[in-house]
């Protein structure tokens, strides 16, 4: 169903409109409200459409929460520290990663040692960034040195599919 709203309006009504419709399709008794320009609010729910509610959006996220899951495992086998690896809009975000966890990733990945003790995040960021791609086949990682801590890469984003291959990549 495609909600039309007036270029006038806030975001957050087009966003209501479209929470309300998805949950009346659903079969739940419950809509949603503009609570602002950027904001939605739900209104009150009955437990049994709560939990109705929350079965839904497990069994819609569960490949993705799945694929997070064995991410975070892999990678602390590998003592791959990834402690902002989450899930968030249907893609998992690695997050922060201390440059010696970058250059494990990285190698694992196929990718030959930066060629110094102490490399620089930049060629740390360079060197996962090529090597990410090439280890996987495919799938691309956005990688950026973290602002104000050079010790630190900020890995971006990936779909479940990606880290899927990623997964792969690292049992073999």
């Amino acid at each position: 169903m495609t909600v039309m709203t007036s270029a006038a309006s806030p975001p957050g009504d087009a966003a209501a409109a479209e929470l309300s419709a998805a949950l009346r399709e659903a079969g739940l008794q419950v809509g949603a409200t503009s609570g602002g320009e950027e904001h939605v609010q739900l209104e009150r729910l009955e437990a049994d459409d709560a939990r109705q509610l929350a079965r839904l959006i497990r069994t819609g996220t569960k490949r993705t929460l799945k694929a997070a899951r064995a991410l975070r495992e892999i990678c602390e086998a590998y003592r791959i520290d990834l402690p902002e690896l989450r899930v968030r809009q249907g893609r998992i975000t690695l997050g922060a990663c201390r440059l010696d966890d970058a250059v494990r990733l990285a190698r694992l990945l196929g990718a030959s040692s930066p060629g110094v003790d102490v490399p620089a995040a930049t060629a740390v960021r360079d060197l996962l960034a090529q090597a990410f791609p090439a280890g996987t086949g495919g799938g691309a990682l956005r990688v950026s040195v973290r602002e104000g801590d050079p010790d630190v890469v900020e890995l971006g984003a990936v779909d479940a599919r990606t880290a899927r291959r990623l997964i792969g990549a690292l049992r073999f």
